[in-house]
């Protein structure tokens, strides 16, 4: 048994239903004696401080929850992320099952999964200037009219090259379902220690997707004589501009997010439906 006296409710408001159902769990789980803190996600993107809660419960899609890691991930605390709408990547539980579901992890029949999170410094004539966490992806990428970023890549030690592209995506196992397979990256199991490195839209064909150890550090130098604005965007909700000569690192994090997951249904089940492999032509 988990004993659970505080829960932490992360509600995406802008999200049908989402009012209604928050006010359903709220009652439930004060009807079994345990204190409930509210957070209503209305635009934000900077995380508040969280005292001590032993549960989150996330209602959104899989932003909310994207949210809630970065929030969470120095405490430890378990993730049930329930879905207001079609089944997430990582939103698994219905908003019929959440009930359930929490019962289920009360009683400890629930898989905790834990993911892995990296971590992004960026470091300007020596001194760092931007520091932050992510489950999902860092991008770099242009934003100004003329698309190609040129950079280098570093693995560890060893340079891998410039490159010329619309930008690079470095994405968790958990993340290499979203922007990262947009741009031709690889499906990774979710419970994997690995790390992805995509390039977006390379000019030379032969930059390919890498896939490396979760051990492995990232390091992208931006080269000077740029004809663009970059920027850095992490779980595409945090977002810093950058300058030329910028050191942009990222690895391992040190803290995981933990998520619950449903019973009903696991990761290649999810991966099946949303890519509707059904064996069949779409149109």
């Amino acid at each position: 048994m988990r004993k659970i006296e505080k829960v932490l409710l992360v509600v995406n408001l802008h999200k049908p239903d989402a009012q209604r159902l928050s006010t359903e769990i709220i009652s439930y789980l004060e009807g079994r004696g345990i204190a409930v803190e509210f957070l209503g996600l209305d635009g934000r993107t900077v995380p508040p401080k969280i005292g001590k809660v032993d549960l989150a419960i996330s209602l959104g899609g899989d932003g909310t929850v994207l949210f809630s890691a970065r929030m969470l991930q120095e405490q430890g605390i378990p993730i049930l992320a329930v879905n207001l709408g079609t089944f997430g990547f990582i939103t698994e539980v219905s908003v019929d099952e959440w009930q359930e579901a929490f019962e289920k992890f009360c009683c400890g029949e629930t898989i905790l999964s834990r993911r892995l999170m990296f971590r992004v410094t960026v470091t300007r004539d020596g001194k760092t200037v931007f520091l932050g966490h992510g489950l999902n992806d860092a991008v770099v990428n242009s934003t100004g009219i003329s698309k190609v970023v040129t950079f280098e890549l570093q693995l560890n030690d060893t340079m891998l090259g410039t490159f010329r592209a619309d930008g690079i995506i470095t994405a968790t196992p958990t993340g290499s379902t979203a922007y990262s397979l947009a741009a031709g990256g690889p499906i990774v199991d979710s419970e994997m220690e690995a790390l992805i490195v995509t390039p977006i839209c390379p000019f030379t064909l032969s930059n390919r997707p890498l896939v490396v150890s979760g051990d492995d550090v990232i390091k992208i130098h931006i080269m000077e004589h740029q004809r663009t604005q970059i920027n850095l965007t992490i779980d595409g909700q945090v977002s810093m501009p950058l300058e030329e000569r910028d050191m942009i690192t990222i690895e391992k994090s040190r803290s995981r997010a933990l998520l619950a997951l449903s019973n009903k249904r696991n990761f290649y089940e999810v991966v099946r439906s949303k890519l509707q492999w059904s064996g069949v032509t779409h149109a």
